[in-house]
């Protein structure tokens, strides 16, 4: 189902396989470890992120101001996190709850969650500046603990505005701290429920600590485009985005390296000056 109130952020996570991806080049083109660790760090907190926005589509509420149940069809909920957990909206205070227990439970997928997540909505979903935040309590995915405040503002036809405040996941190898600003904005696909006509444009930029303690800054140069068509999901068709560390050089993701937006699944990655072509998965 397409949702008319809150973005596609199923996708979003799909940076991460690139990202990990290009830390496999040849021995000779690789980035250093702080590099690869602060990809796989960017790429596990964008896992997290569209793992929270899929709850969050498959939960919220028909009418902010009632209790009349999901804007997603009944089911969808099930499909997403399993039968583990609570769901409960309090009408009065506009606050959706999510409480997947203190001990682990194993949705569908085979992620474990425990502890909860918290969204208030400011208004009807549907109107253009309305806002979602979402706090996360003693919240913890695959016994990783992840904290932050996430605020989401409908820009209207289908685009919105994504913050992310005060964000970490914390590992036994450490803790990876962020703050993320992401725009993503529909350019096809209005007035259908299908996906299979929307394209849409990603913009924005990341700064944070990896576990190791290094800093980086991760930045979308290019729009990253995003087509639903038979198949040209799985990837981006084009843009490109950049990660730079405190240490050392950028590493720099390109999409479209032919300059086609094919739907294919070839990219190139530049590291120290050197380019080699890899195949996303």
């Amino acid at each position: 189902m397409k949702l008319p109130t809150l973005c596609p952020w199923y996708f979003s996570a799909l940076v991460v396989g690139a990202l990990l991806t290009a830390g496999c080049a040849k021995e000779s083109d690789q980035a250093t470890p702080e590099s690869i660790t602060s990809a796989e760090d960017l790429g596990a907190a964008e896992e997290g992120g569209a793992d929270l926005l899929n709850l969050l589509n498959a939960s919220a509420p028909n009418d902010v101001a009632t209790a009349s149940g999901t804007e997603a069809e009944a089911g969808d909920l099930l499909r997403v996190a399993g039968n583990c957990f609570s769901r409960t909206y309090n009408p009065d205070t506009r606050t959706l709850t999510l409480d997947f227990g203190p001990t682990n439970c194993a949705g569908p997928n085979g992620r474990l969650r425990q502890g909860k997540i918290v969204a208030v909505f400011s208004q009807q979903l549907r109107q253009v500046g309305s806002t979602i935040t979402v706090s996360l309590l003693d919240y913890y995915v695959n016994d990783r603990q992840h904290t932050g405040t996430r605020l989401y503002t409908n820009l209207g036809q289908g685009s919105c505005f994504v913050e992310v405040q005060d964000a970490s996941i914390i590992t036994p190898e450490g803790t990876h701290n962020w703050a993320s600003q992401r725009t993503y904005t529909r350019t096809a696909g209005f007035g259908t429920r299908t996906l299979r006509d929307d394209t849409y444009s990603v913009t924005g930029s990341a700064t944070g600590t990896n576990r190791k303690g290094v800093s980086y800054t991760a930045t979308i140069e290019q729009p990253l485009i995003k087509s639903f068509a038979e198949g040209c999901a799985r990837h981006f068709i084009s843009g490109t985005v950049s990660i730079t560390n405190s240490k050392e050089k950028s590493l720099l993701l390109n999409y479209d390296p032919a300059g086609t937006q094919a739907c294919d699944n070839i990219a190139t990655v530049t590291i120290n000056g050197r380019t080699r072509t890899i195949t996303l998965h």
